[in-house]
């Protein structure tokens, strides 16, 4: 389990021990744990470790509320089961394919995703800047959904054209992968065995589109922490 902190960038601050460690909460379904890939591999493990690297700080928690095949509504009901402590640094929300997988009605995930939105903020402390919102990516550019590919492709993007409405809105964080998912029609070594989730590797380019943002969000609660 994991969490993250972000320093200043100042050298000296780098090395700073903290006390108490920083917490990280990552919400979703398989793209947040990491379906068909090492759990080291998973987004969430790999931010953190990047985290650490990059900033010194080696106490970090991540806490996963994550399932293959939830859908938001699936979600709401696994955090209400888990009910976690509103004490988090940092906050992300990756949901919504299965609902478009299982053609359910769109509007019915505006007012859950707006549910969850809701909550992440609750569990980031009631800081709306540190949560981020991570788009769908595209599974249309897999084996699995070739031959849907038209379809999954311009209903995700209602999807992720919803969500970062939403996001906006609600003055959260907003990540684009779909570009990057895209690129696994023509790249192999971005998909897992399953050919329909990510591999490790484009995990990786998720965390470096992630990863400045929360870098920022982390600087900007620095003076929540106790050194």
């Amino acid at each position: 389990m994991l969490v993250f902190f972000f320093a200043y960038f100042d050298k000296n601050l780098k090395n700073t021990p903290l006390d108490k460690p920083l917490k990280y909460l990552a919400l979703g379904d398989s793209y947040t744990i990491g379906e068909s890939v090492l759990p080291a591999q998973s987004f969430p493990l790999i931010l953190q470790e990047k985290l650490k690297s990059e900033t010194g700080i080696d106490k970090i928690e991540t806490k996963i509320i994550a399932k293959t095949g939830w859908t938001t509504g699936e979600l709401l009901n696994g955090i209400q089961r888990v009910k976690p402590k509103k004490e988090f640094d940092l906050v992300t929300l990756l949901i919504g394919v299965n609902n478009q997988y299982r053609g359910l009605d769109i509007e019915d995930y505006k007012t859950e995703f707006q549910k969850l939105l809701d909550l992440s903020i609750g569990f980031a402390k009631g800081q709306k800047d540190q949560v981020i919102v991570v788009s769908i990516p595209d599974y249309g550019c897999t084996p699995f959904g070739k031959d849907q590919a038209t379809k999954i492709h311009n209903e995700l993007s209602q999807y992720n054209a919803l969500n970062q409405d939403l996001a906006r809105i609600s003055k959260v964080h907003w990540i684009d992968i779909f570009e990057i998912s895209k690129r696994a029609l023509t790249e192999p070594l971005l998909l897992a065995e399953d050919n329909l989730h990510p591999s490790g590797l484009m995990y990786k380019e998720w965390v470096d589109k992630i990863l400045p943002t929360a870098k920022s969000i982390l600087s900007n609660s620095k003076k929540q922490i106790d050194f």
